[in-house]
Order: C-alpha cells, then sequence, then structure tokens
C-alpha cells in the first residue's frame, strides 16, 4: 500500500539532512538511505564521511545513486519499508553536468532532467513505502554573476517545485526546525475562482 512521499528542503546547514533522518527513522524500521553524491576532492569526503557517522549500520543500508537512482530506487524499496534520498540538487547536477548530461540548449537539458525526476517519482511511487526526498534551497541569494550558476538555480527551483507539487507533504528547515509548508500554504478553490468570473 503506498505510504507517503515527503519533500524536505533549506539552505545549507539549515538541518535539513539530519531531520528528514529522524523523519524516516521515525516511521520505519528498516531504512535505506540513497546517496547521489559523487566524491571528487577532500572537502566532499569529509561531508560524505559525517553524513555515515549519523548512520547506524543496524539501521540503514546504504545505496550509491549518482545516476540512474530510477533504478535504485526499485532496489531499495524491495528490502526497506522507509526510504531516504538524499539529495535531489546533486542528482539534479549530475545530469545536468556529469557523464549522463545531453549537448543541446540550456531549454533542452531541462527537458531532460524534468523527465528523469519524472521516472525517479513514477519508481518512488510504486515501491508503496515512505520516500523522504532532500533538496536545497539555492535562490535566496544575489543573481549569480555567470550563466551556469543562473541555469543551475532556476533547475534547482523549477525541480523543487516539480517535486513539491507531487509530494504528500513539503518541510522546509531552518536553524534547525521543520516547518510543513503544504498545511500553510496558500491554495485557489474553486468557489473563490467562480467569485471573479461573474
Amino acid at each position: 500500500m503506498y505510504k507517503e512521499m515527503i519533500l524536505v528542503t533549506g539552505g545549507a546547514r539549515s538541518g535539513k539532512s539530519e531531520f528528514a533522518e529522524r523523519f524516516v527513522l521515525h516511521y520505519g524500521s528498516k531504512c535505506a538511505y540513497i546517496a547521489t553524491a559523487e566524491i571528487f576532492d577532500d572537502e566532499m569526503a569529509e561531508r560524505v564521511r559525517l553524513h555515515q557517522e549519523r548512520r547506524s549500520p543496524q539501521r540503514w543500508n546504504n545505496y550509491e545513486a549518482p545516476y540512474a537512482a530510477e533504478q535504485v530506487m526499485v532496489e531499495a524499496g524491495k528490502e526497506a519499508d522507509a526510504i531516504l534520498f538524499d539529495c535531489l540538487t546533486l542528482y539534479m547536477s549530475n545530469l545536468m553536468y556529469g557523464k549522463v548530461a545531453i549537448a543541446g540548449t540550456f531549454e533542452e537539458k531541462v527537458t531532460f532532467v524534468k523527465g528523469e525526476i519524472v521516472k525517479l517519482l513514477e519508481a518512488a511511487r510504486k515501491t508503496e513505502k515512505l520516500i523522504v526526498f532532500v533538496t536545497n534551497e539555492v535562490g535566496g541569494g544575489i543573481v549569480p554573476d555567470n550563466v551556469m550558476a543562473r541555469e543551475y538555480r532556476d533547475l534547482a527551483g523549477w525541480i523543487n517545485q516539480q517535486v513539491a507539487d507531487v509530494c504528500d507533504r513539503v518541510f522546509y528547515c531552518v536553524a534547525g526546525q521543520a516547518v510543513d509548508l503544504k498545511k500553510m500554504a496558500f491554495s485557489f478553490d474553486d468557489e473563490g475562482a467562480e467569485q471573479w468570473k461573474k
């Protein structure tokens, strides 16, 4: 039976990963951690090490998915009753600039990445397990001064909207506190829309 899909977002060092891990552990006895990072330098290696330190091997099974994450999602769903996917923005970066990146215009690349995210979401839904996606909010600062950074910022925002739209709950983390955005979100109801048509 389909459980729930959750999106956890926030800025750097907002506490989003810690919150997501606690959420998964609270609702799952057997948990899967799907990591999307590729380690290219010592700084990234240290970040990965700190994340791994928090996860007890008695509760977590670890999976690597820098690419083709929908396949790993299916595999993890066979073993775990709750899955943590960390994170969407790194996965998006791999798709946009990594070894599977396509040539073409920015619009063509956006279409490709969005299509890959659709595959991931469909695989997540089919697991019928609790899934928690972690992502980053990257659009809150000044406009970047180069094209690549602006494209990355824009695509990250669109991907976050795409995933948030289909998730059952969306949590925004700041200073270690998580707020349930969908509980607070404004929505246009049919009755209100009809008033303006008269």
